[in-house]
């Protein structure tokens, strides 16, 4: 019988299980949610626990699909949300719900440190800013604040890692979610052990760090108990979700673009060299020796989501977005900022409002519709302009979420970006990237292209209006405009 992969995805708002065959094909899966929890202003917290009784449920709900024998698995890949610390002590017990990635109660540590250090001294080592999104602020916020918590800590783990201890009882750190942990060099891979003493932070609080391929353990007997997984089960150590999704969609080669369609928005531009920019994310990518230059933006699916409840009157998406065919390119003029949440990437500005601008008596429904499609193509297009500074290339992108099923969305970015997007079969990239790691470990798979060559196929081509593509020229600088002449305002009535 041939043999099935099983991809676990920590999410933010659910965790998803899939199983998959060898050639990429879901044949089961499973979505279970949990709570997101914001006990003060800043602070936005979930429980690790929660995770795991929803990936128990999950795995059991999938092992109980027609045709699923758990022993038919002989991987698990594991990806996860990044930016997590969640304390454990030696035993594994959770000490404290997690900071997740849309955390910014070290807000004042970063400024702190920063001005301590040096402005750049820590993204001069790990290639990103110290921002209180990342897990290291959030370990100080421990010390700091919580020091009977930090002082019971055996290890400060990711979301996927945890997983995988729960699966196996093994520690581990995988190589892509090293980025959040800022005492490592980047560059080297390795821990900066003068800068983790002046962050005063014990590098030991952090497990063995494995290749995202590589075999960590096996199923134990009390998780096989708890999921229905066979016993002995081969765990992979996973990674991020983004790059995990990254890999999903076909995206393994230097130069080769994932386009991100999901609740949020963004880009994750593959390279064989750490080429990082203050105002972008820089991980190492699942693939060895590769790694990604992200832009994460606020508006993706979300936008549209939000327009649909609050003002949509009940329409479907699809409907929604026939109301935006019949719009000209450029929305009349009609402007959307898509900063619902604050803005990440690559302005950074936490206090950024969402903003309609150019309405007008004679505008519908359908120029707002059309101006929310085109704002989160003009924040892509603003990650990709910021990645060419340090001379990251794009040539095409292949994207992914839910936001690319729709052809006129995928054709507005390719129009405004003026790159082809080309468009895998797969809804699952996030958990089939878990699942091809997974492939790789356990050797269904004996590289990285015929993983990608067997499982990931291309189902449409966009290739970018030439003539639109110079109307959204003009449309762009208006977009950057509007943000830079009300920057101030949104800081001053934050």
């Amino acid at each position: 019988m041939e043999a099935l992969l099983l991809g676990i995805d920590i999410g933010t708002s659910a965790c998803k299980v899939a199983v998959f065959s060898e050639e990429g094909r879901v044949l089961a899966q499973s979505n279970q949610p949990y709570a997101v929890y914001y006990p003060l202003p800043g602070w936005v917290e979930q429980d690790a626990e929660e995770w795991w009784e929803a990936v128990c449920k999950g795995i059991r709900e999938v092992l109980s699909a027609p045709g699923i024998e758990a022993d038919r698995i002989c991987c698990i890949g594991i990806d996860g949300q990044s930016w997590s610390a969640i304390p454990v002590d030696r035993e594994g017990a959770v000490l404290a719900r997690t900071p997740i990635w849309m955390d910014t109660r070290a807000k004042e540590i970063c400024l702190r440190v920063k001005t301590q250090l040096g402005e750049d001294t820590v993204f001069d080592i790990a290639g990103n800013d110290f921002l209180p999104s990342y897990s290291a602020p959030k370990m100080i916020w421990f010390r700091e604040e919580h020091p009977e918590i930090y002082n019971r800590t055996f290890r400060f783990l990711q979301s996927n890692s945890f997983i995988a201890y729960r699966l196996t009882g093994v520690f581990s750190q995988d190589v892509s979610q090293l980025y959040g942990l800022q005492f490592f060099d980047l560059h080297k891979i390795e821990v900066d052990r003068s800068l983790a003493s002046e962050l005063g932070i014990d590098p030991g609080l952090i497990p063995e760090v494995y290749p995202c391929d590589k075999i960590i353990g096996r199923v134990s007997g009390e998780a096989s108990r708890l999921t229905g997984l066979k016993e002995e089960t081969p765990v992979v150590a996973g990674g991020l979700d983004a790059a995990c999704g990254t890999l999903g969609a076909g995206v393994y080669l230097p130069g080769q673009t994932q386009e991100q369609g999901g609740q949020a928005g963004g880009m994750s531009i593959c390279l064989n060299e750490a080429l990082a920019h203050k105002s972008l994310i820089l991980s190492p990518h699942v693939v060895p020796g590769m790694y990604l230059l992200q832009g994460g933006t606020v508006g993706g699916g979300g936008a549209l989501k939000w327009f649909r409840q609050e003002l949509g009157n009940g329409l479907s998406f699809d409907e929604l977005t026939a109301e935006a065919e019949r719009i000209p390119a450029g929305a009349d003029g009609v402007v959307f900022l898509p900063y619902m949440a604050g803005e990440r990437s690559p302005i950074w500005n936490p206090d950024a409002k969402g903003v309609f601008y150019g309405l007008s008596y004679d505008k519908t429904r359908g120029h707002m519709i059309r101006a929310v499609l085109e704002g989160v193509a003009f924040a892509l297009e603003h990650n990709l302009r910021v990645a060419e500074e340090v001379g990251a290339k794009v040539s095409i992108m292949n994207a992914m979420g839910g936001s690319s099923n729709s052809v006129l969305w995928t054709q507005i970015k390719s129009d405004v970006t003026g790159k082809p997007i080309q468009v895998p079969a797969s809804d699952t990239a996030t958990t089939l990237g878990a699942a091809i790691l997974a492939g790789i470990g356990c050797g269904i798979y004996s590289s990285y292209q015929e993983a990608v060559e067997k499982t990931v196929a291309i189902t449409r081509f966009h290739e970018p209006d030439e003539a639109n593509h110079e109307l959204y020229r003009r449309s762009m600088e208006l977009y950057l405009e509007l943000y830079r002449d009300l920057e101030k305002t949104f800081s001053a009535y934050a």
